[in-house]
């Protein structure tokens, strides 16, 4: 039996880790494995000040459709994914996951790859602005 996705989207809005893995609570869960990727306020030994992420107008139809094709898998019982987008500080919260299955380690396999598929297709633009005030366009060529 297929898992489910229970909440999947791109928001400008704060994410709540507690929400995704509320989402995923389910009394056949063995195990539930969260992800929180924050802004940090650095970047290949640069000061990062703060991050701006702009999407492709599809950014929620492609992350539904990863958190789907994890859901699928053997044994995994709920999945939920978000990305935000606008501007971000150091600190915020920039995606959150969070999977539940029977067992441990397909929990911890199908939330890396969540997260990993996610950063991978996610049409979506990243500025960053570092503490000097010069900015960088990360993902767009």
């Amino acid at each position: 039996m297929a898992g489910r996705v229970a909440l999947s989207g791109v928001t400008d809005s704060l994410l709540s880790l507690t929400d995704h893995v509320d989402a995923v609570a389910d009394p056949a869960a063995g195990a539930t494995v969260s992800f929180s990727g924050a802004v940090r306020n650095h970047d290949h030994g640069r000061g990062v000040a703060e991050l701006e992420y702009q999407s492709h107008p599809t950014a929620a139809a492609i992350v539904a459709s990863v958190a789907a094709q994890i859901a699928a898998r053997e044994g995994i019982i709920a999945v939920a994914v978000t990305h935000r987008v606008g501007r971000l500080n150091i600190g915020d919260i920039a995606i959150v996951a969070a999977v539940s299955s029977a067992h441990r380690r397909a929990a911890f396999d199908a939330c890396a790859d969540l997260v990993d598929e996610v950063k991978k297709q996610l049409p979506v633009w990243k500025r960053q602005i570092f503490s000097d005030g010069s900015d960088e366009w990360v993902g767009s060529a």
